[in-house]
């Protein structure tokens, strides 16, 4: 810090011996109250008035009196420790979780369902954070963590990851979602072999879930013939609900996106779906995040689904 010539260089630590002694009456009290010695105390007063050069105390038996010179120096300072008290209570707020800004992105299943109800978990008792929050495709949430341009990714993935870490907040299995008024609602289950026959609304094979249903549907010896092809589950689920075919897709998206014309039913092949969350190798978490991550787990273990294995048929 650049001194303004002539002034004297008084350190933020002087300052506060001097505060704490214009609290107190001896210098005994006021090392107790800094948790310092009383040597410590009486030479900081010291070398405080050597710098000012002014007397900033004056003895009255054991007890110091302050000068008007002191009174009126220590009304010019106290805004400073208001500011410190501010920064301190700052700083354990962000330690804890209570303060700060947390960057979030999730794939479309997680980021319509489970996050935004783990958003209204964390946000509820935070007044001073805020969070980013985004909805993309799976590299690009992977790739947003990786980066650091995210805090926390969220997404369904069942493939091993080496670029950023990866827990598992739960595991699920795909459900199949049918007309109410469809002679399937009424069964139990459905198979792969339940559903070839009706038109279908299917995901595309470019994704992850596309895939793991086209195997399902192969490892059975049933036709997989989509009429309608679609990106992302939730697409699937919309269109479902307007007669357009019959759909499997990941629990969230149909739990959140199925109206009242649709039955959802588990799947079979089962077909297990990962619910993870990224987040960057080899960076701390940030009380903002374990506590995010708390309550992103309480939302999971709160969530309505299809989790449980189907009955193998």
């Amino acid at each position: 810090m650049t001194v303004e010539p002539g002034l004297p260089d008084v350190s933020l630590r002087l300052l506060e011996i001097f505060a704490a002694m214009m609290r107190c009456a001896t210098t005994v009290e006021a090392a107790e109250q800094l948790r310092i010695s009383q040597p410590a105390v009486s030479a900081g007063l010291r070398q405080l008035e050597t710098q000012l050069g002014l007397t900033l105390f004056e003895r009255t038996g054991r007890r110091l009196q302050p000068t008007a010179e002191a009174k009126a120096l220590y009304e010019e300072i106290r805004p400073v420790f208001s500011l410190m008290r501010g920064f301190s209570q700052r700083a354990r707020d962000m330690k804890l979780g209570m303060a700060g800004r947390l960057k979030v992105i999730a794939t479309p299943p997680l980021g319509y369902s489970v996050a935004p109800v783990a958003l209204r978990r964390f946000l509820d008792s935070r007044p001073d954070v805020s969070v980013a929050f985004d909805v993309r495709r799976l590299e690009q949430v992977k790739d947003a963590v990786q980066s650091g341009q995210a805090d926390i990714g969220l997404a369904i993935d069942h493939d091993r990851q080496t670029a950023v870490n990866v827990d598992v907040l739960q595991r699920a299995h795909m459900v199949a979602l049918v007309p109410k008024d469809s002679p399937l609602a009424a069964r139990p289950h459905l198979t792969a072999l339940d559903l070839q026959a009706e038109p279908m609304v299917g995901l595309e094979m470019a994704s992850n879930l596309g895939q793991l249903v086209r195997k399902a549907y192969e490892q059975v010896g049933a036709t997989y013939a989509p009429r309608i092809e679609v990106r992302y589950c939730a697409t699937a689920t919309v269109l479902a609900a307007q007669h357009l075919g019959v759909t499997v897709v990941d629990p969230y998206s149909a739990t959140t996106h199925a109206t009242d014309t649709l039955v959802c039913k588990p799947f079979l092949p089962a077909c297990e779906v990962k619910a993870v969350m990224y987040t960057r190798r080899g960076v701390p978490y940030s009380g903002l995040l374990h506590s995010f991550m708390s309550d992103l787990r309480a939302a999971f273990a709160d969530s309505d689904l299809l989790i449980a294995e189907p009955p193998r048929g």
